[in-house]
């Protein structure tokens, strides 16, 4: 059976409703996109007129502003976005980011024109969010998505400066900005390092391991990823570095595997130059992108698009643990062959988070007008330089001068933004896991996500009243 995107988030969330004890007019309200705003604007492209279709939707207002990426792909179209969207709500609920869902989209491929082009779709767009007041620092925060990055955020912040000038927080419209322009140090790994960190501390449940037939822990487990964009080459380096061996990598062109690990940047540096990760010396390759996600392997990471495992390609799926750092990677079939196999499924609600959690920290870190850092660092390096040599003293032992350094290194902004990073994943990781455990009758880690969410905005609902 072939599920509409937004179809399936809403047969999720039915799912786990019947898990929460809230009336069912709220849970109907939390389900509706709030707000949908289709567009079409002209913009001339050489001498020629092109008509563009782009969205803005706003799931949900229980909390404020909104904050969802921009997509450009071909693919893009309401369902897709209405479901995006809601999957945002869901997602910083559970995270604990207090802003409401919301997801835009251009249906254009950023790849036929260029880059003057796409700034002029990028800030035409930005000007009809502004006319009907879909942007703004304390109304929707866009961010990039599939197809967009830095640069685009940066020309929708000039747009935005530009028809709203001496707003104060206006650096607080748009994140995932280049740090030159109000963005935050490590944003750009955010996602991919969000989704180690959510997998790592399921690995550090033993109870879970237990019944994966794992060992805990990340050291020594296989690693397959699917995605060299962004996210799957930040979550393939933090596998890595955490000692997990990474034996295959896809890409839309094939697949690439090699039993003694691969390296991303390598495999990164050998597409680029050749226009493909095939023929990457010492792996072997696999003749379509699908057959990596098939492979033995201890843990499976689809990082690309929506829907790449269904109910057809999930029986051969061998993976002991799935963590889908794309949105949407499976489908409701795909759910339930996994639960009856035992196989389980970190699901993307959260475990992709990671992006939008350090996007709230850039926002506040725009509305403060101040680096993450800049006050205390100094500070806290002389303080801890000062409690060192008072040891050094009194024990008459000396600490070697790498010790000094690490013990002595004040906070920089990256450091804190990952450490915020890791605690907002291990928390989340872990009220889901109790979620589940403490109901018998929830079906998979999915559902029990899903009741986090719909508790966390059904409250809202319910302390704040309905108006009028």
């Amino acid at each position: 059976m072939e599920y509409k995107f937004f179809e399936a988030v809403e047969k999720s969330f039915d799912k786990a409703a019947v898990f929460t004890n809230w009336d069912p007019g709220i849970l109907e309200q939390i389900k509706q996109c709030n707000a949908v705003y289709r567009m079409f604007f002209p913009v001339k492209i050489g001498d020629k007129i092109e008509v563009i279709k782009a969205y803005r939707v706003q799931h949900s207002h229980h909390k404020t502003p909104c904050k969802g990426g921009i997509r450009f792909a071909p693919s893009v179209n309401l369902d897709e976005v209405m479901a995006l969207a809601a999957l945002m709500t869901f997602k910083c609920a559970i995270v604990n980011v207090p802003f409401g869902g919301a997801k835009g989209g251009i249906t254009i491929d950023p790849k036929k024109y260029t880059p003057y082009e796409l700034e002029k779709i990028t800030r035409r767009y930005t000007s009809e969010l502004i006319k009907k007041n879909f942007i703004g620092p304390g109304t929707d925060v866009p961010a990039p998505d599939y197809g967009t990055g830095e640069r685009e955020m940066a020309w929708i912040l000039d747009t935005y400066m530009s028809m709203r000038p001496g707003e104060i927080d206006a650096l607080g419209c748009v994140t995932g900005k280049p740090v030159s322009q109000g963005g935050v140090r490590g944003r750009r790994e955010a996602t991919g390092l969000g989704v180690f960190y959510g997998i790592r501390e399921v690995c550090n449940m033993e109870d879970i391991m237990k019944k994966q037939g794992l060992k805990p822990g990340v050291a020594n487990k296989t690693v397959v990823v699917q995605g060299l964009g962004n996210v799957g080459y930040h979550a393939a380096k933090f596998f890595r570095e955490g000692g997990a061996k990474v034996i295959a990598l896809a890409e839309f062109e094939g697949a690439i595997t090699n039993p003694a690990g691969l390296n991303e940047e390598e495999v990164f540096q050998h597409r680029k130059k050749t226009g493909s990760i095939l023929n990457f010396p010492g792996a072997t390759n696999l003749a379509t992108s699908g057959d990596a996600l098939e492979l033995e392997c201890d843990i499976l990471i689809p990082a690309a698009l929506e829907n790449v495992i269904n109910g057809k390609n999930a029986p051969r799926v061998k993976a002991k643990i799935i963590g889908e750092a794309a949105n949407g990677p499976l489908t409701p079939e795909a759910d339930e062959v996994f639960a009856k196999k035992g196989i389980l499924v970190v699901p993307d609600m959260y475990l992709n988070a990671g992006g939008v959690t350090v996007s709230y920290f850039e926002w506040l870190k725009n509305l403060s007008h101040v680096r993450y850092g800049r006050m205390d660092k100094r500070f806290t390096e002389n303080m801890n330089t000062h409690i060192l040599n008072q040891i050094e003293g009194l024990t008459g032992k000396t600490v070697s001068q790498k010790e000094k350094e690490f013990i002595a290194h004040g906070a920089d902004e990256v450091d804190l933004v990952y450490s915020g990073l890791e605690d907002t994943m291990i928390a989340a990781t872990r009220e889901i896991m109790e979620v589940w455990k403490t109901n018998p009758d929830i079906p998979d880690m999915r559902t029990a996500a899903y009741v986090v969410a719909i508790n966390k905005v059904g409250t809202s609902y319910a302390e704040l009243g309905i108006f009028p």
